[in-house]
């Protein structure tokens, strides 16, 4: 147990988050082997669909007759008072009805057994039977080998419903308990839609147990998946209630309607030359990105990290509440600096995400361009930029653009809606910097400024080249 940080049992991590919990009944029991007369089937546990299947039988000591298995269960469950190493149930959370799913680390260290992978496999059955969202609560030391490869082959079962959940159309929510290592961490944890972590929680695929003798301890945290992208939040006990009540409220209200662009909130005139719009857009007290989220969204949870090893905080994304209509949306936003892969990467992910959960976009351009340093090529910009590309473009839901900024080049256009982009006064979109454009072109540096008109990068210009929708109006002049 990492020093300090809490282990909570299933139930007092299903307490944290709800008062009220209904647990599922339990899969029927298999059969044990001395009760069936007809020669046995070997078949893929993993290919089961129906956990009752009476040729997967259990005899004495569990599939490999691992001497003592059967007294270690027994004492696992007179230690917990669980019958197995997860607890599946309905509860409402925040007001939003969800399965939900927590893990007894005190039942041989929440590890997963073919009857873990019968509950678990109920579990998400019944939330798609009733559309709900799953949240799993997770603690595990991975599969358990007192069965061997029947129970690794679990991940397999783990990972298909969880697949056809994520098909239907359905979020899914995991909060990493200390531990979440090993199959665990690479099926519900990892592979869910939204990740939050609580503090100083043990978080990797290698166990304690397992790591190089020489391995920093400090990389298998949460803090550390914070930063490497793999977590969205680290997030306290006392506050997880209501972050998972707002996130289950954000993930599970569709709408087919764009998002409307948001007005601009800064009062500047239309600029007379492509300098002055350069000029407008690099203006320190020009409003950023932040400003548009607060004035546009009542409520809204970010999510963080690429899911590669790499964060960028010049790409805001996540999900919020609209304050005129109380619609959810997605965002993803451009804070004015260079825009590294992992921004990408990240924004592409949440696309994604709202156009399998039908959840209309609003993107927010804002970038001198792409950061184009060689660190940025050996992360892989130019994929990480096509990724997002290919996310919009092949989008079912609605996806709308604002332009508040600086629009530089490829990197900003990535974000851009085609035929949904409007653009701010205050604004310009550019094939290329100005100056780049001067240097490409062996101009000196005194032409800059008649490059920049050349390029036709005024908020009008674009709108007279049907790049862009049209200019929003100030914040003051709406009625």
């Amino acid at each position: 147990m990492t020093e300090g940080v809490p282990r909570y049992t299933a139930r007092e991590a299903i307490a944290l988050v709800t008062s009220g919990f209904t647990e599922l009944p339990g899969p029927t029991s298999p059969v044990p082997t001395s009760s069936v007369h007809t020669s046995p089937v070997h078949t893929n546990p993993a290919d089961a669909s129906d956990s009752s299947d009476p040729t997967r039988k259990f005899g004495p000591d569990g599939p490999l007759s691992w001497q003592g298995y059967d007294a270690s269960r027994a004492r696992a469950a007179a230690r917990t008072g669980e019958e197995e190493s997860v607890v599946c149930g309905t509860a409402t959370i925040g007001g939003t009805a969800t399965v939900l799913i927590s893990f007894e680390f005190g039942f041989l260290g929440g590890s997963l057994g073919e009857r873990t992978g019968d509950r678990l496999e109920a579990a998400y059955g019944h939330a798609r039977e009733h559309r709900l969202p799953v949240v799993s609560l997770v603690a595990t030391g991975g599969s358990r080998m007192q069965e061997g490869m029947r129970a690794l082959v679990q991940l397999q079962r783990v990972a298909r419903q969880s697949t056809l959940t994520r098909e239907a159309g359905l979020p899914q929510i995991a909060v990493l308990r200390d531990p979440t290592t090993g199959g665990g961490w690479a099926t519900l944890g990892a592979g869910a839609d939204v990740i939050l972590a609580l503090p100083g929680a043990q978080v990797g695929f290698a166990g304690s147990r397992v790591r190089p003798p020489d391995a920093d301890p400090a990389a298998y945290t949460a803090e550390a998946q914070l930063a490497a992208g793999a977590v969205d939040a680290v997030v306290p006990p006392a506050e997880l209630p209501e972050l998972l009540g707002l996130w289950l409220h954000l993930l599970s209200h569709p709408s087919a309607e764009p998002v409307p662009p948001p007005p601009a909130l800064a009062d500047t005139d239309l600029p007379a030359t492509g300098w002055e719009a350069v000029g407008n857009a690099r203006s320190p007290q020009r409003p950023r990105a932040i400003g548009y989220l607060d004035a546009y969204l009542a409520r809204r949870a970010a999510i963080s990290g690429d899911r590669c090893g790499g964060t960028d905080d010049g790409m805001l994304c996540g999900f919020g509440v609209l304050k005129d209509d109380g619609r959810t949306i997605a965002y993803a936003a451009q804070t004015g600096t260079a825009t590294r892969p992992a921004g990408y990467r990240t924004a592409a992910r949440l696309i994604r995400l709202a156009d399998r959960l039908r959840i209309p976009v609003l993107t927010l351009v804002d970038t001198p361009g792409a950061t184009n340093d060689a660190e940025a090529e050996r992360q892989g910009a130019g994929a990480a930029i096509a990724d997002v590309f290919g996310a919009v473009a092949t989008a079912r839901t609605p996806v709308t653009t604002l332009l508040i900024g600086e629009g530089g080049s490829g990197g900003a256009l990535a974000l851009a809606a085609p035929d949904n982009t409007w653009a701010t006064p205050d604004s310009y979109f550019s094939v290329i910097a100005p100056e780049l454009a001067a240097a490409i072109l062996k101009r000196p540096p005194e032409e800059v400024r008649a490059t920049a008109d050349q390029l036709r990068i005024r908020p009008q210009d674009l709108v007279d080249l049907g790049v862009v929708r049209g200019i929003v109006e100030p914040l003051k002049s709406q009625p």
